[in-house]
């Protein structure tokens, strides 16, 4: 078994406080239903809240989306087109986008100490630097752990589009339960969700399950109720006989609405992340691929763009008109930038040292530009490079969980027993409402 598998199964962490109350009491493993149970204690009844997260694997280049410099030797070629964001520009590839910015906030100064693929998306989806001792939860299990809902069947931690194994968001040291469900082709059925057999079969098969699993626990200490294999196992179950699964079909959606979002993966993608929403799924990934534009890097974003505009246009729309947004936090970002400078291959390569996210909705307030970098000729010459008003990543996601009502400063022990905080940063007021 691997040091990542032993890290996170048939364990939960659970708080400082709770480890001692528990431990001192009653000496009893640490229980995921408990777990829940204690979380939603916490909220009370406040109002639930979800987060979409459109992950733009690869690394997109903020000069030819958020933050345009048009002009001068590496500006690139797309103008700047203005938003109903006063005051800002994007590209001119995003022109749906730009109808709909005035809902959102952008950051321009992101910054990061991770150049490589795998280890920037662990960072940016973890708000950690990777380490070899832990296996640290994305944001979205985090958010998936601590805003539980009951009246869900379905997943709380979904991952749409997702190809590569690295990109998907994991529970870490959470437990695997808080692993996202991943959906290679959303709008289409999903698979493996029908049982194979009838339903008199199928009862036999379950109730042969029980007689081994109540064989297996005889004279152990730890009740098979409450290891994790049980509690997948009837979460499973709920989940195959759910009317919650319609969540991620569109086969009800008016042919307008499905063409506005796009007939592509991303688009559907989009439009399913919506609908979960509805349903009262917590966190919600949808990923687009293919911006790692190393060789030409203008028509590859031209391409990305025609996916990434109309969806990402649709989904702040159709939540805003919903009513949606101020419950949802919505936030586009990728692993890192590009670089100012243009290679011999007309492409940009990898740039963690300024780059830019677009979000909004969810008690994140709107309006907000955050950031300048430099102009392109200047840092591809080595001048001005690290950008004004420079944010880190923990930061961030310390803020969204502020805004989501979670405890960004919990200590939690994880199971070999290392107390680590959800975040190691700070929300930025600037971005939250009051």
């Amino acid at each position: 078994m691997s040091v990542t598998s032993r890290l996170s199964v048939l364990t939960t962490p659970v708080s400082r406080r709770d480890a001692l109350r528990v431990t001192a009491g009653l000496g009893v493993s640490f229980l995921v239903p408990a777990m829940d149970l204690r979380a939603a204690d916490r909220r009370g009844s406040e109002r639930p809240k979800s987060i979409i997260t459109l992950w733009m694997q690869g690394g997109p280049s903020q000069l030819e989306t958020w933050d345009p410099h048009p002009g001068g030797m590496h500006g690139g070629r797309f103008p700047a087109i203005d938003t109903t964001f006063p005051g800002v520009q994007v590209c001119s590839l995003f022109p749906r986008t730009a109808e709909q910015l005035h809902h959102m906030s952008v950051i321009r100064s992101l910054v990061s100490k991770e150049g490589d693929h795998e280890r920037g998306t662990y960072f940016v989806q973890t708000g950690y630097r990777p380490d070899p001792t832990v296996v640290h939860p994305s944001l979205g299990a985090i958010i998936a752990r601590s805003l539980p809902d009951k009246d869900v069947e379905i997943p709380q931690h979904v991952s749409l589009a997702s190809g590569n194994g690295f990109v998907a968001p994991r529970g870490g040291y959470l437990g695997d339960q808080y692993d996202a469900f991943r959906v290679f082709d959303p709008g289409n059925n999903l698979q493996n969700l029908e049982s194979a057999v009838d339903d008199d079969r199928q009862d036999r098969r379950l109730s042969n399950l029980d007689v081994v699993s109540r064989a297996f626990r005889r004279g152990r200490r730890v009740s098979v109720e409450n290891t994790l294999h049980q509690h997948v196992v009837e979460r499973a179950l709920k989940m195959m006989s759910s009317e919650q699964l319609a969540a991620f079909k569109i086969d009800d959606e008016p042919e307008e609405v499905v063409e506005r979002y796009g007939d592509s993966r991303f688009g559907r993608g989009c439009l399913v992340a919506r609908r979960l929403v509805e349903t009262g799924v917590r966190s919600i990934q949808v990923v687009l691929q293919g911006f790692d534009t190393h060789a030409d890097n203008f028509g590859g974003h031209e391409i990305q763009a025609e996916q990434l505009d109309p969806a990402f246009a649709s989904l702040i729309r159709d939540l805003a008109e919903r009513d949606l947004l101020e419950s949802t936090v919505v936030l586009c970002i990728g692993e890192f930038g590009r670089t100012p400078r243009i290679n011999v291959a007309d492409g940009r390569d990898h740039w963690p040292t300024g780059f830019s996210c677009v979000i909004g909705g969810g008690g994140i307030k709107s309006g907000v530009l955050i950031g300048e970098t430099g102009e392109p000729d200047d840092q591809a010459e080595g001048r001005n490079i690290r950008p004004s008003d420079p944010i880190e990543v923990p930061d961030l996601y310390a803020t969204i969980l502020h805004a989501m009502g979670v405890d960004y400063e919990e200590e939690l022990i994880t199971p070999i027993g290392r107390p680590l905080t959800l975040t190691q940063g700070s929300p930025i007021d600037r971005l939250l409402q009051t």
